[in-house]
C-alpha cells in the first residue's frame, strides 16, 4: 500500500450572497488573487472580482490500498467536503460546484520513468 498525492479543484458559482458577505470578499478579494493560488492540505481560495466564479484547491493524501481509482474517488470526496464546509461556515452561498482530481503521484512516476539513466 502506497500513499498517494491528489490535487483537487473545487470549481463553482457564488450564490445569493449577502451585502456583508459581498463586502468581506471585496476587501480581501487581493489576498485571493488567482496568481497566490497553490495546492495545499488547508486549501487555497480563489475568486473572480466580480463575485461571479470561485475556485479552491487542495492537496490530498490517501492510500491506494483499493487501487488509484478508489484513491482518487475519496480525494475527491474529501476535498468536496471540506469546501463545501469552508463555504458553509463563511456563509458564502454557492452552487454548480465542479470537481477536478488529478493524481499527481502518477505524473512524478511517469516524469521519472521517461527520465534517462545517470552515467557513472
Amino acid at each position: 500500500m502506497a500513499t498517494r498525492v491528489f490535487r483537487v479543484t473545487i470549481r463553482g458559482r457564488f450564490r445569493d450572497l449577502t451585502d456583508e458577505a459581498r463586502r468581506r470578499l471585496r476587501t480581501a478579494q487581493p489576498e485571493h488573487d488567482i496568481f497566490l493560488a497553490a495546492y495545499t492540505a488547508e486549501g487555497s481560495f480563489t475568486y473572480d472580482e466580480r463575485l461571479q466564479f470561485f475556485n479552491l484547491r487542495y492537496e490530498v493524501r490517501a492510500d491506494d490500498a483499493d487501487g488509484p481509482g478508489a484513491a482518487a474517488e475519496l480525494a475527491g470526496a474529501t476535498a468536496q467536503l471540506e469546501a463545501e464546509q469552508f463555504l458553509g461556515v463563511l456563509g458564502y452561498g454557492h452552487h454548480e460546484l465542479r470537481v477536478d482530481v488529478v493524481d499527481a503521484t502518477a505524473i512524478w512516476d511517469d516524469v521519472d520513468r521517461r527520465r534517462p539513466a545517470r552515467r557513472r
